[in-house]
């Protein structure tokens, strides 16, 4: 009889929707790690920020891919891939089973299904196109990556100047088109994947984002936000609430301003979550008050795979 394979069970879903505390649960009854999948948890000096995981939280659970980078350290999905692979493969030497939370999804894809192998950017590409947005400003870098890469350019989207700057990256380092590289076909990997959606109603879930940027200030989101302002410039802080900051201690708007639009802006975030997540066919959709419904749905898969 075939062996039954490991199972990484991840949990997803938008911002704010309630990942974390069911996360620990999971893992708790698995008796297991958790692997986080948030591309801004990893950055020790954000905790308020993206509502990285308490350390009372961190001592009930091991986590992996929580605080673990500097501001200043570059990181990609790709190197994601890699390392939370190696992760796997070392519990799955004495484990059945794996916890993986978060809501990047090209993250989550990354672990999943793998991402295409793209080249790694030199600083010095990346200073120089980087030097020429600021200079020339989007509207440039867009009209050369439509002459270079139409296919491309024709499904990106033109008012993120990050990916704009990226795919002329990856043309630039690889002399290659963006489009000739994404074929977009799954890896093989040697483990189960149960992917686990949490869901809520629309006004509910733009509620518990109203309410948890309010949290983030008590909690002193502003004095956090102050202490990275010198690092900016940096791609760990090109993120939803630290630019609104930003804009709040350059004098642009008044704090209740900045507030607004971060609230606002999170919303944006969470519906764009949805329309990725609700494009995966293969995730299993529970409310997120659902908890026994997830656990026994965990439970079941488990008493299956002996």
């Amino acid at each position: 009889m075939e062996c039954s394979r490991p199972k990484l069970f991840v949990l997803t879903g938008p911002t704010a929707v309630g990942k974390t505390e069911l996360s620990l649960q999971m893992a708790e009854f698995l008796h297991c790690p958790i692997i986080s999948a948030d591309s801004r948890q990893m950055f020790a000096d954000l905790p308020i920020g993206t509502a990285a995981p308490t350390a009372e939280q961190l001592a009930r659970v091991q986590h992996h891919f929580v605080g673990n980078l500097a501001l200043t350290d570059y990181y990609s999905a790709a190197r994601f891939e890699e390392e939370a692979l190696k992760v796997c493969e070392y519990h799955f030497a004495d484990h059945d089973t794996l916890v993986v939370s978060g809501g990047s999804m090209m993250y989550v894809d990354a672990l999943c299904r793998g991402i295409d192998p793209l080249p790694t950017i030199s600083e010095e590409v990346r200073t120089t196109l980087y030097a020429r947005l600021e200079s020339e400003g989007l509207s440039a870098l867009l009209q050369e990556l439509e002459e270079r890469d139409p296919a491309y350019f024709a499904r990106v989207d033109v008012q993120n100047a990050k990916r704009v700057v990226h795919a002329l990256e990856i043309i630039y380092e690889s002399g290659q088109r963006v489009s000739e590289l994404l074929t977009g076909e799954a890896k093989k990997r040697p483990f189960d994947v149960v992917k686990i959606g949490l869901q809520r109603p629309r006004e509910e879930l733009f509620s518990r984002i109203n309410n948890r940027v309010s949290m983030m200030v008590a909690e002193g989101f502003l004095a956090e936000a102050e202490r990275v302002l010198p690092f900016r410039e940096l791609n760990a802080l090109n993120t939803v609430g630290y630019k609104e900051m930003f804009r709040y201690f350059d004098g642009d708007w008044e704090l209740d301003m900045a507030l607004d639009r971060m609230r606002k802006n999170t919303r944006v975030f969470a519906k764009k979550q949805m329309t990725w997540l609700n494009k995966d066919t293969s995730v299993r959709w529970f409310d997120a008050n659902d908890t026994k419904g997830v656990m026994t749905l965990i439970e079941q898969m488990m008493v299956a795979s002996r």
